[in-house]
């Protein structure tokens, strides 16, 4: 029986990694913050040497994008959570032999767009060769793109990859985007945008004001417990180690999200205005697209049966 540690255990996606792993004949140690503040080399050291365990799974992360980008402290905050932690986790990981994973984001791009796939035999010389009639390009970046990202945030997660990869050796380095599900039990947790939205929805609903919603900032939704599910499915299949990316399908922007959730959650009557990012001013520059391309893994499914599950899960829907 394999032990695994699970760091961030109270968290969105730690308390589903909790779940799926205490189902599946793994000895599971969950820490959260209580038991254990990653930003302590030494200690954080001491007692996962102690504990030896054959898998960490590192859950934590400092997500307060806003904050990171207007105050210094909280930037520097950022970088040792998302940044050098993973650094020195993996470093720990690769001394005792265990597998090492880590979350990324998808916004460690957005610099810069991805390149558009040409069809396949083009060599760009000509325009009526008819290789491009009914040619879908699938727009995004894979695992192998440089990273470039646009705000202070996702410097912090860049650092923390190229930590993983500096100090580690057998590490799985997983992307995701928009997380969401249910939310977690630990202090201070974040709601995911599909619980606000639900909140602001209903409080729309009886007061006849339309809402807005930012028609920009195209990406992908992952569900948390689909997230937990395949992270298991990465190890025991014994995939090759680097960088994944995980995200259910259909990308949107925020618009077309709560568009989605309003239809499913019975809320059609309020009235959902499309804005553009400039119109919904926030601290920190959001990529204006990051969807991130799934090139190693079996597809997850659409984000939009993942939400039906949530929702029902939740009581919202029956």
């Amino acid at each position: 029986m394999k032990k695994v540690l699970i760091l961030g255990a109270k968290g969105m996606l730690g308390q589903e990694l909790v779940n799926v792993f205490s189902k599946n004949n793994y000895e599971v140690a969950a820490w959260d913050r209580e038991e254990l503040d990653i930003i302590n080399e030494a200690k954080t050291k001491e007692k996962i040497i102690l504990l030896k365990p054959e898998v960490i799974l590192n859950a934590v992360a400092y997500n307060a994008v806003d904050k990171c980008e207007e105050n210094d402290a909280e930037f520097e905050l950022a970088k040792k959570i998302n940044g050098k932690a993973p650094g020195y986790l993996a470093k720990i990981a690769k001394e005792i032999g265990a597998i090492f994973v880590h979350y990324s984001s998808d916004y460690v791009f957005g610099a810069q767009m991805p390149n558009i796939p040409e069809p396949a035999g083009c060599t760009g010389s000509c325009g009526s060769c008819g290789l491009h009639a009914g040619f879908e390009p699938e727009i995004g970046y894979t695992e192998d793109d440089k990273p470039a990202p646009v705000n202070k945030y996702g410097e912090s997660k860049l650092l923390g990859e190229m930590e993983v990869k500096k100090y580690g050796e057998k590490f799985y380095i997983i992307r995701l985007s928009k997380l969401f599900g249910k939310p977690g039990t630990t202090e201070g947790a974040k709601r995911s945008f599909f619980d606000m939205m639900l909140e602001v929805g209903k409080k729309a609903l009886k007061s006849g004001e339309p809402i807005k919603a930012v028609d920009e900032e195209t990406s992908c939704f992952t569900y948390a417990p689909d997230l937990a599910k395949k992270t298991r499915e990465i190890i025991e299949s014994k995939k090759e180690f680097g960088i994944y990316h995980i995200t259910n399908g259909e990308s949107c922007t925020w618009f077309d999200a709560v568009e989605e959730l309003y239809m499913q959650a019975g809320l059609e009557k309020v009235k959902v205005e499309p804005i553009s990012g400039d119109e919904f001013p926030r601290p920190a520059k959001r990529p204006y697209f990051s969807v991130l391309l799934n090139k190693k893994l079996n597809p997850l499914r659409s984000y939009k049966d993942a939400l039906s599950e949530y929702l029902i899960e939740s009581g919202i829907i029956k």
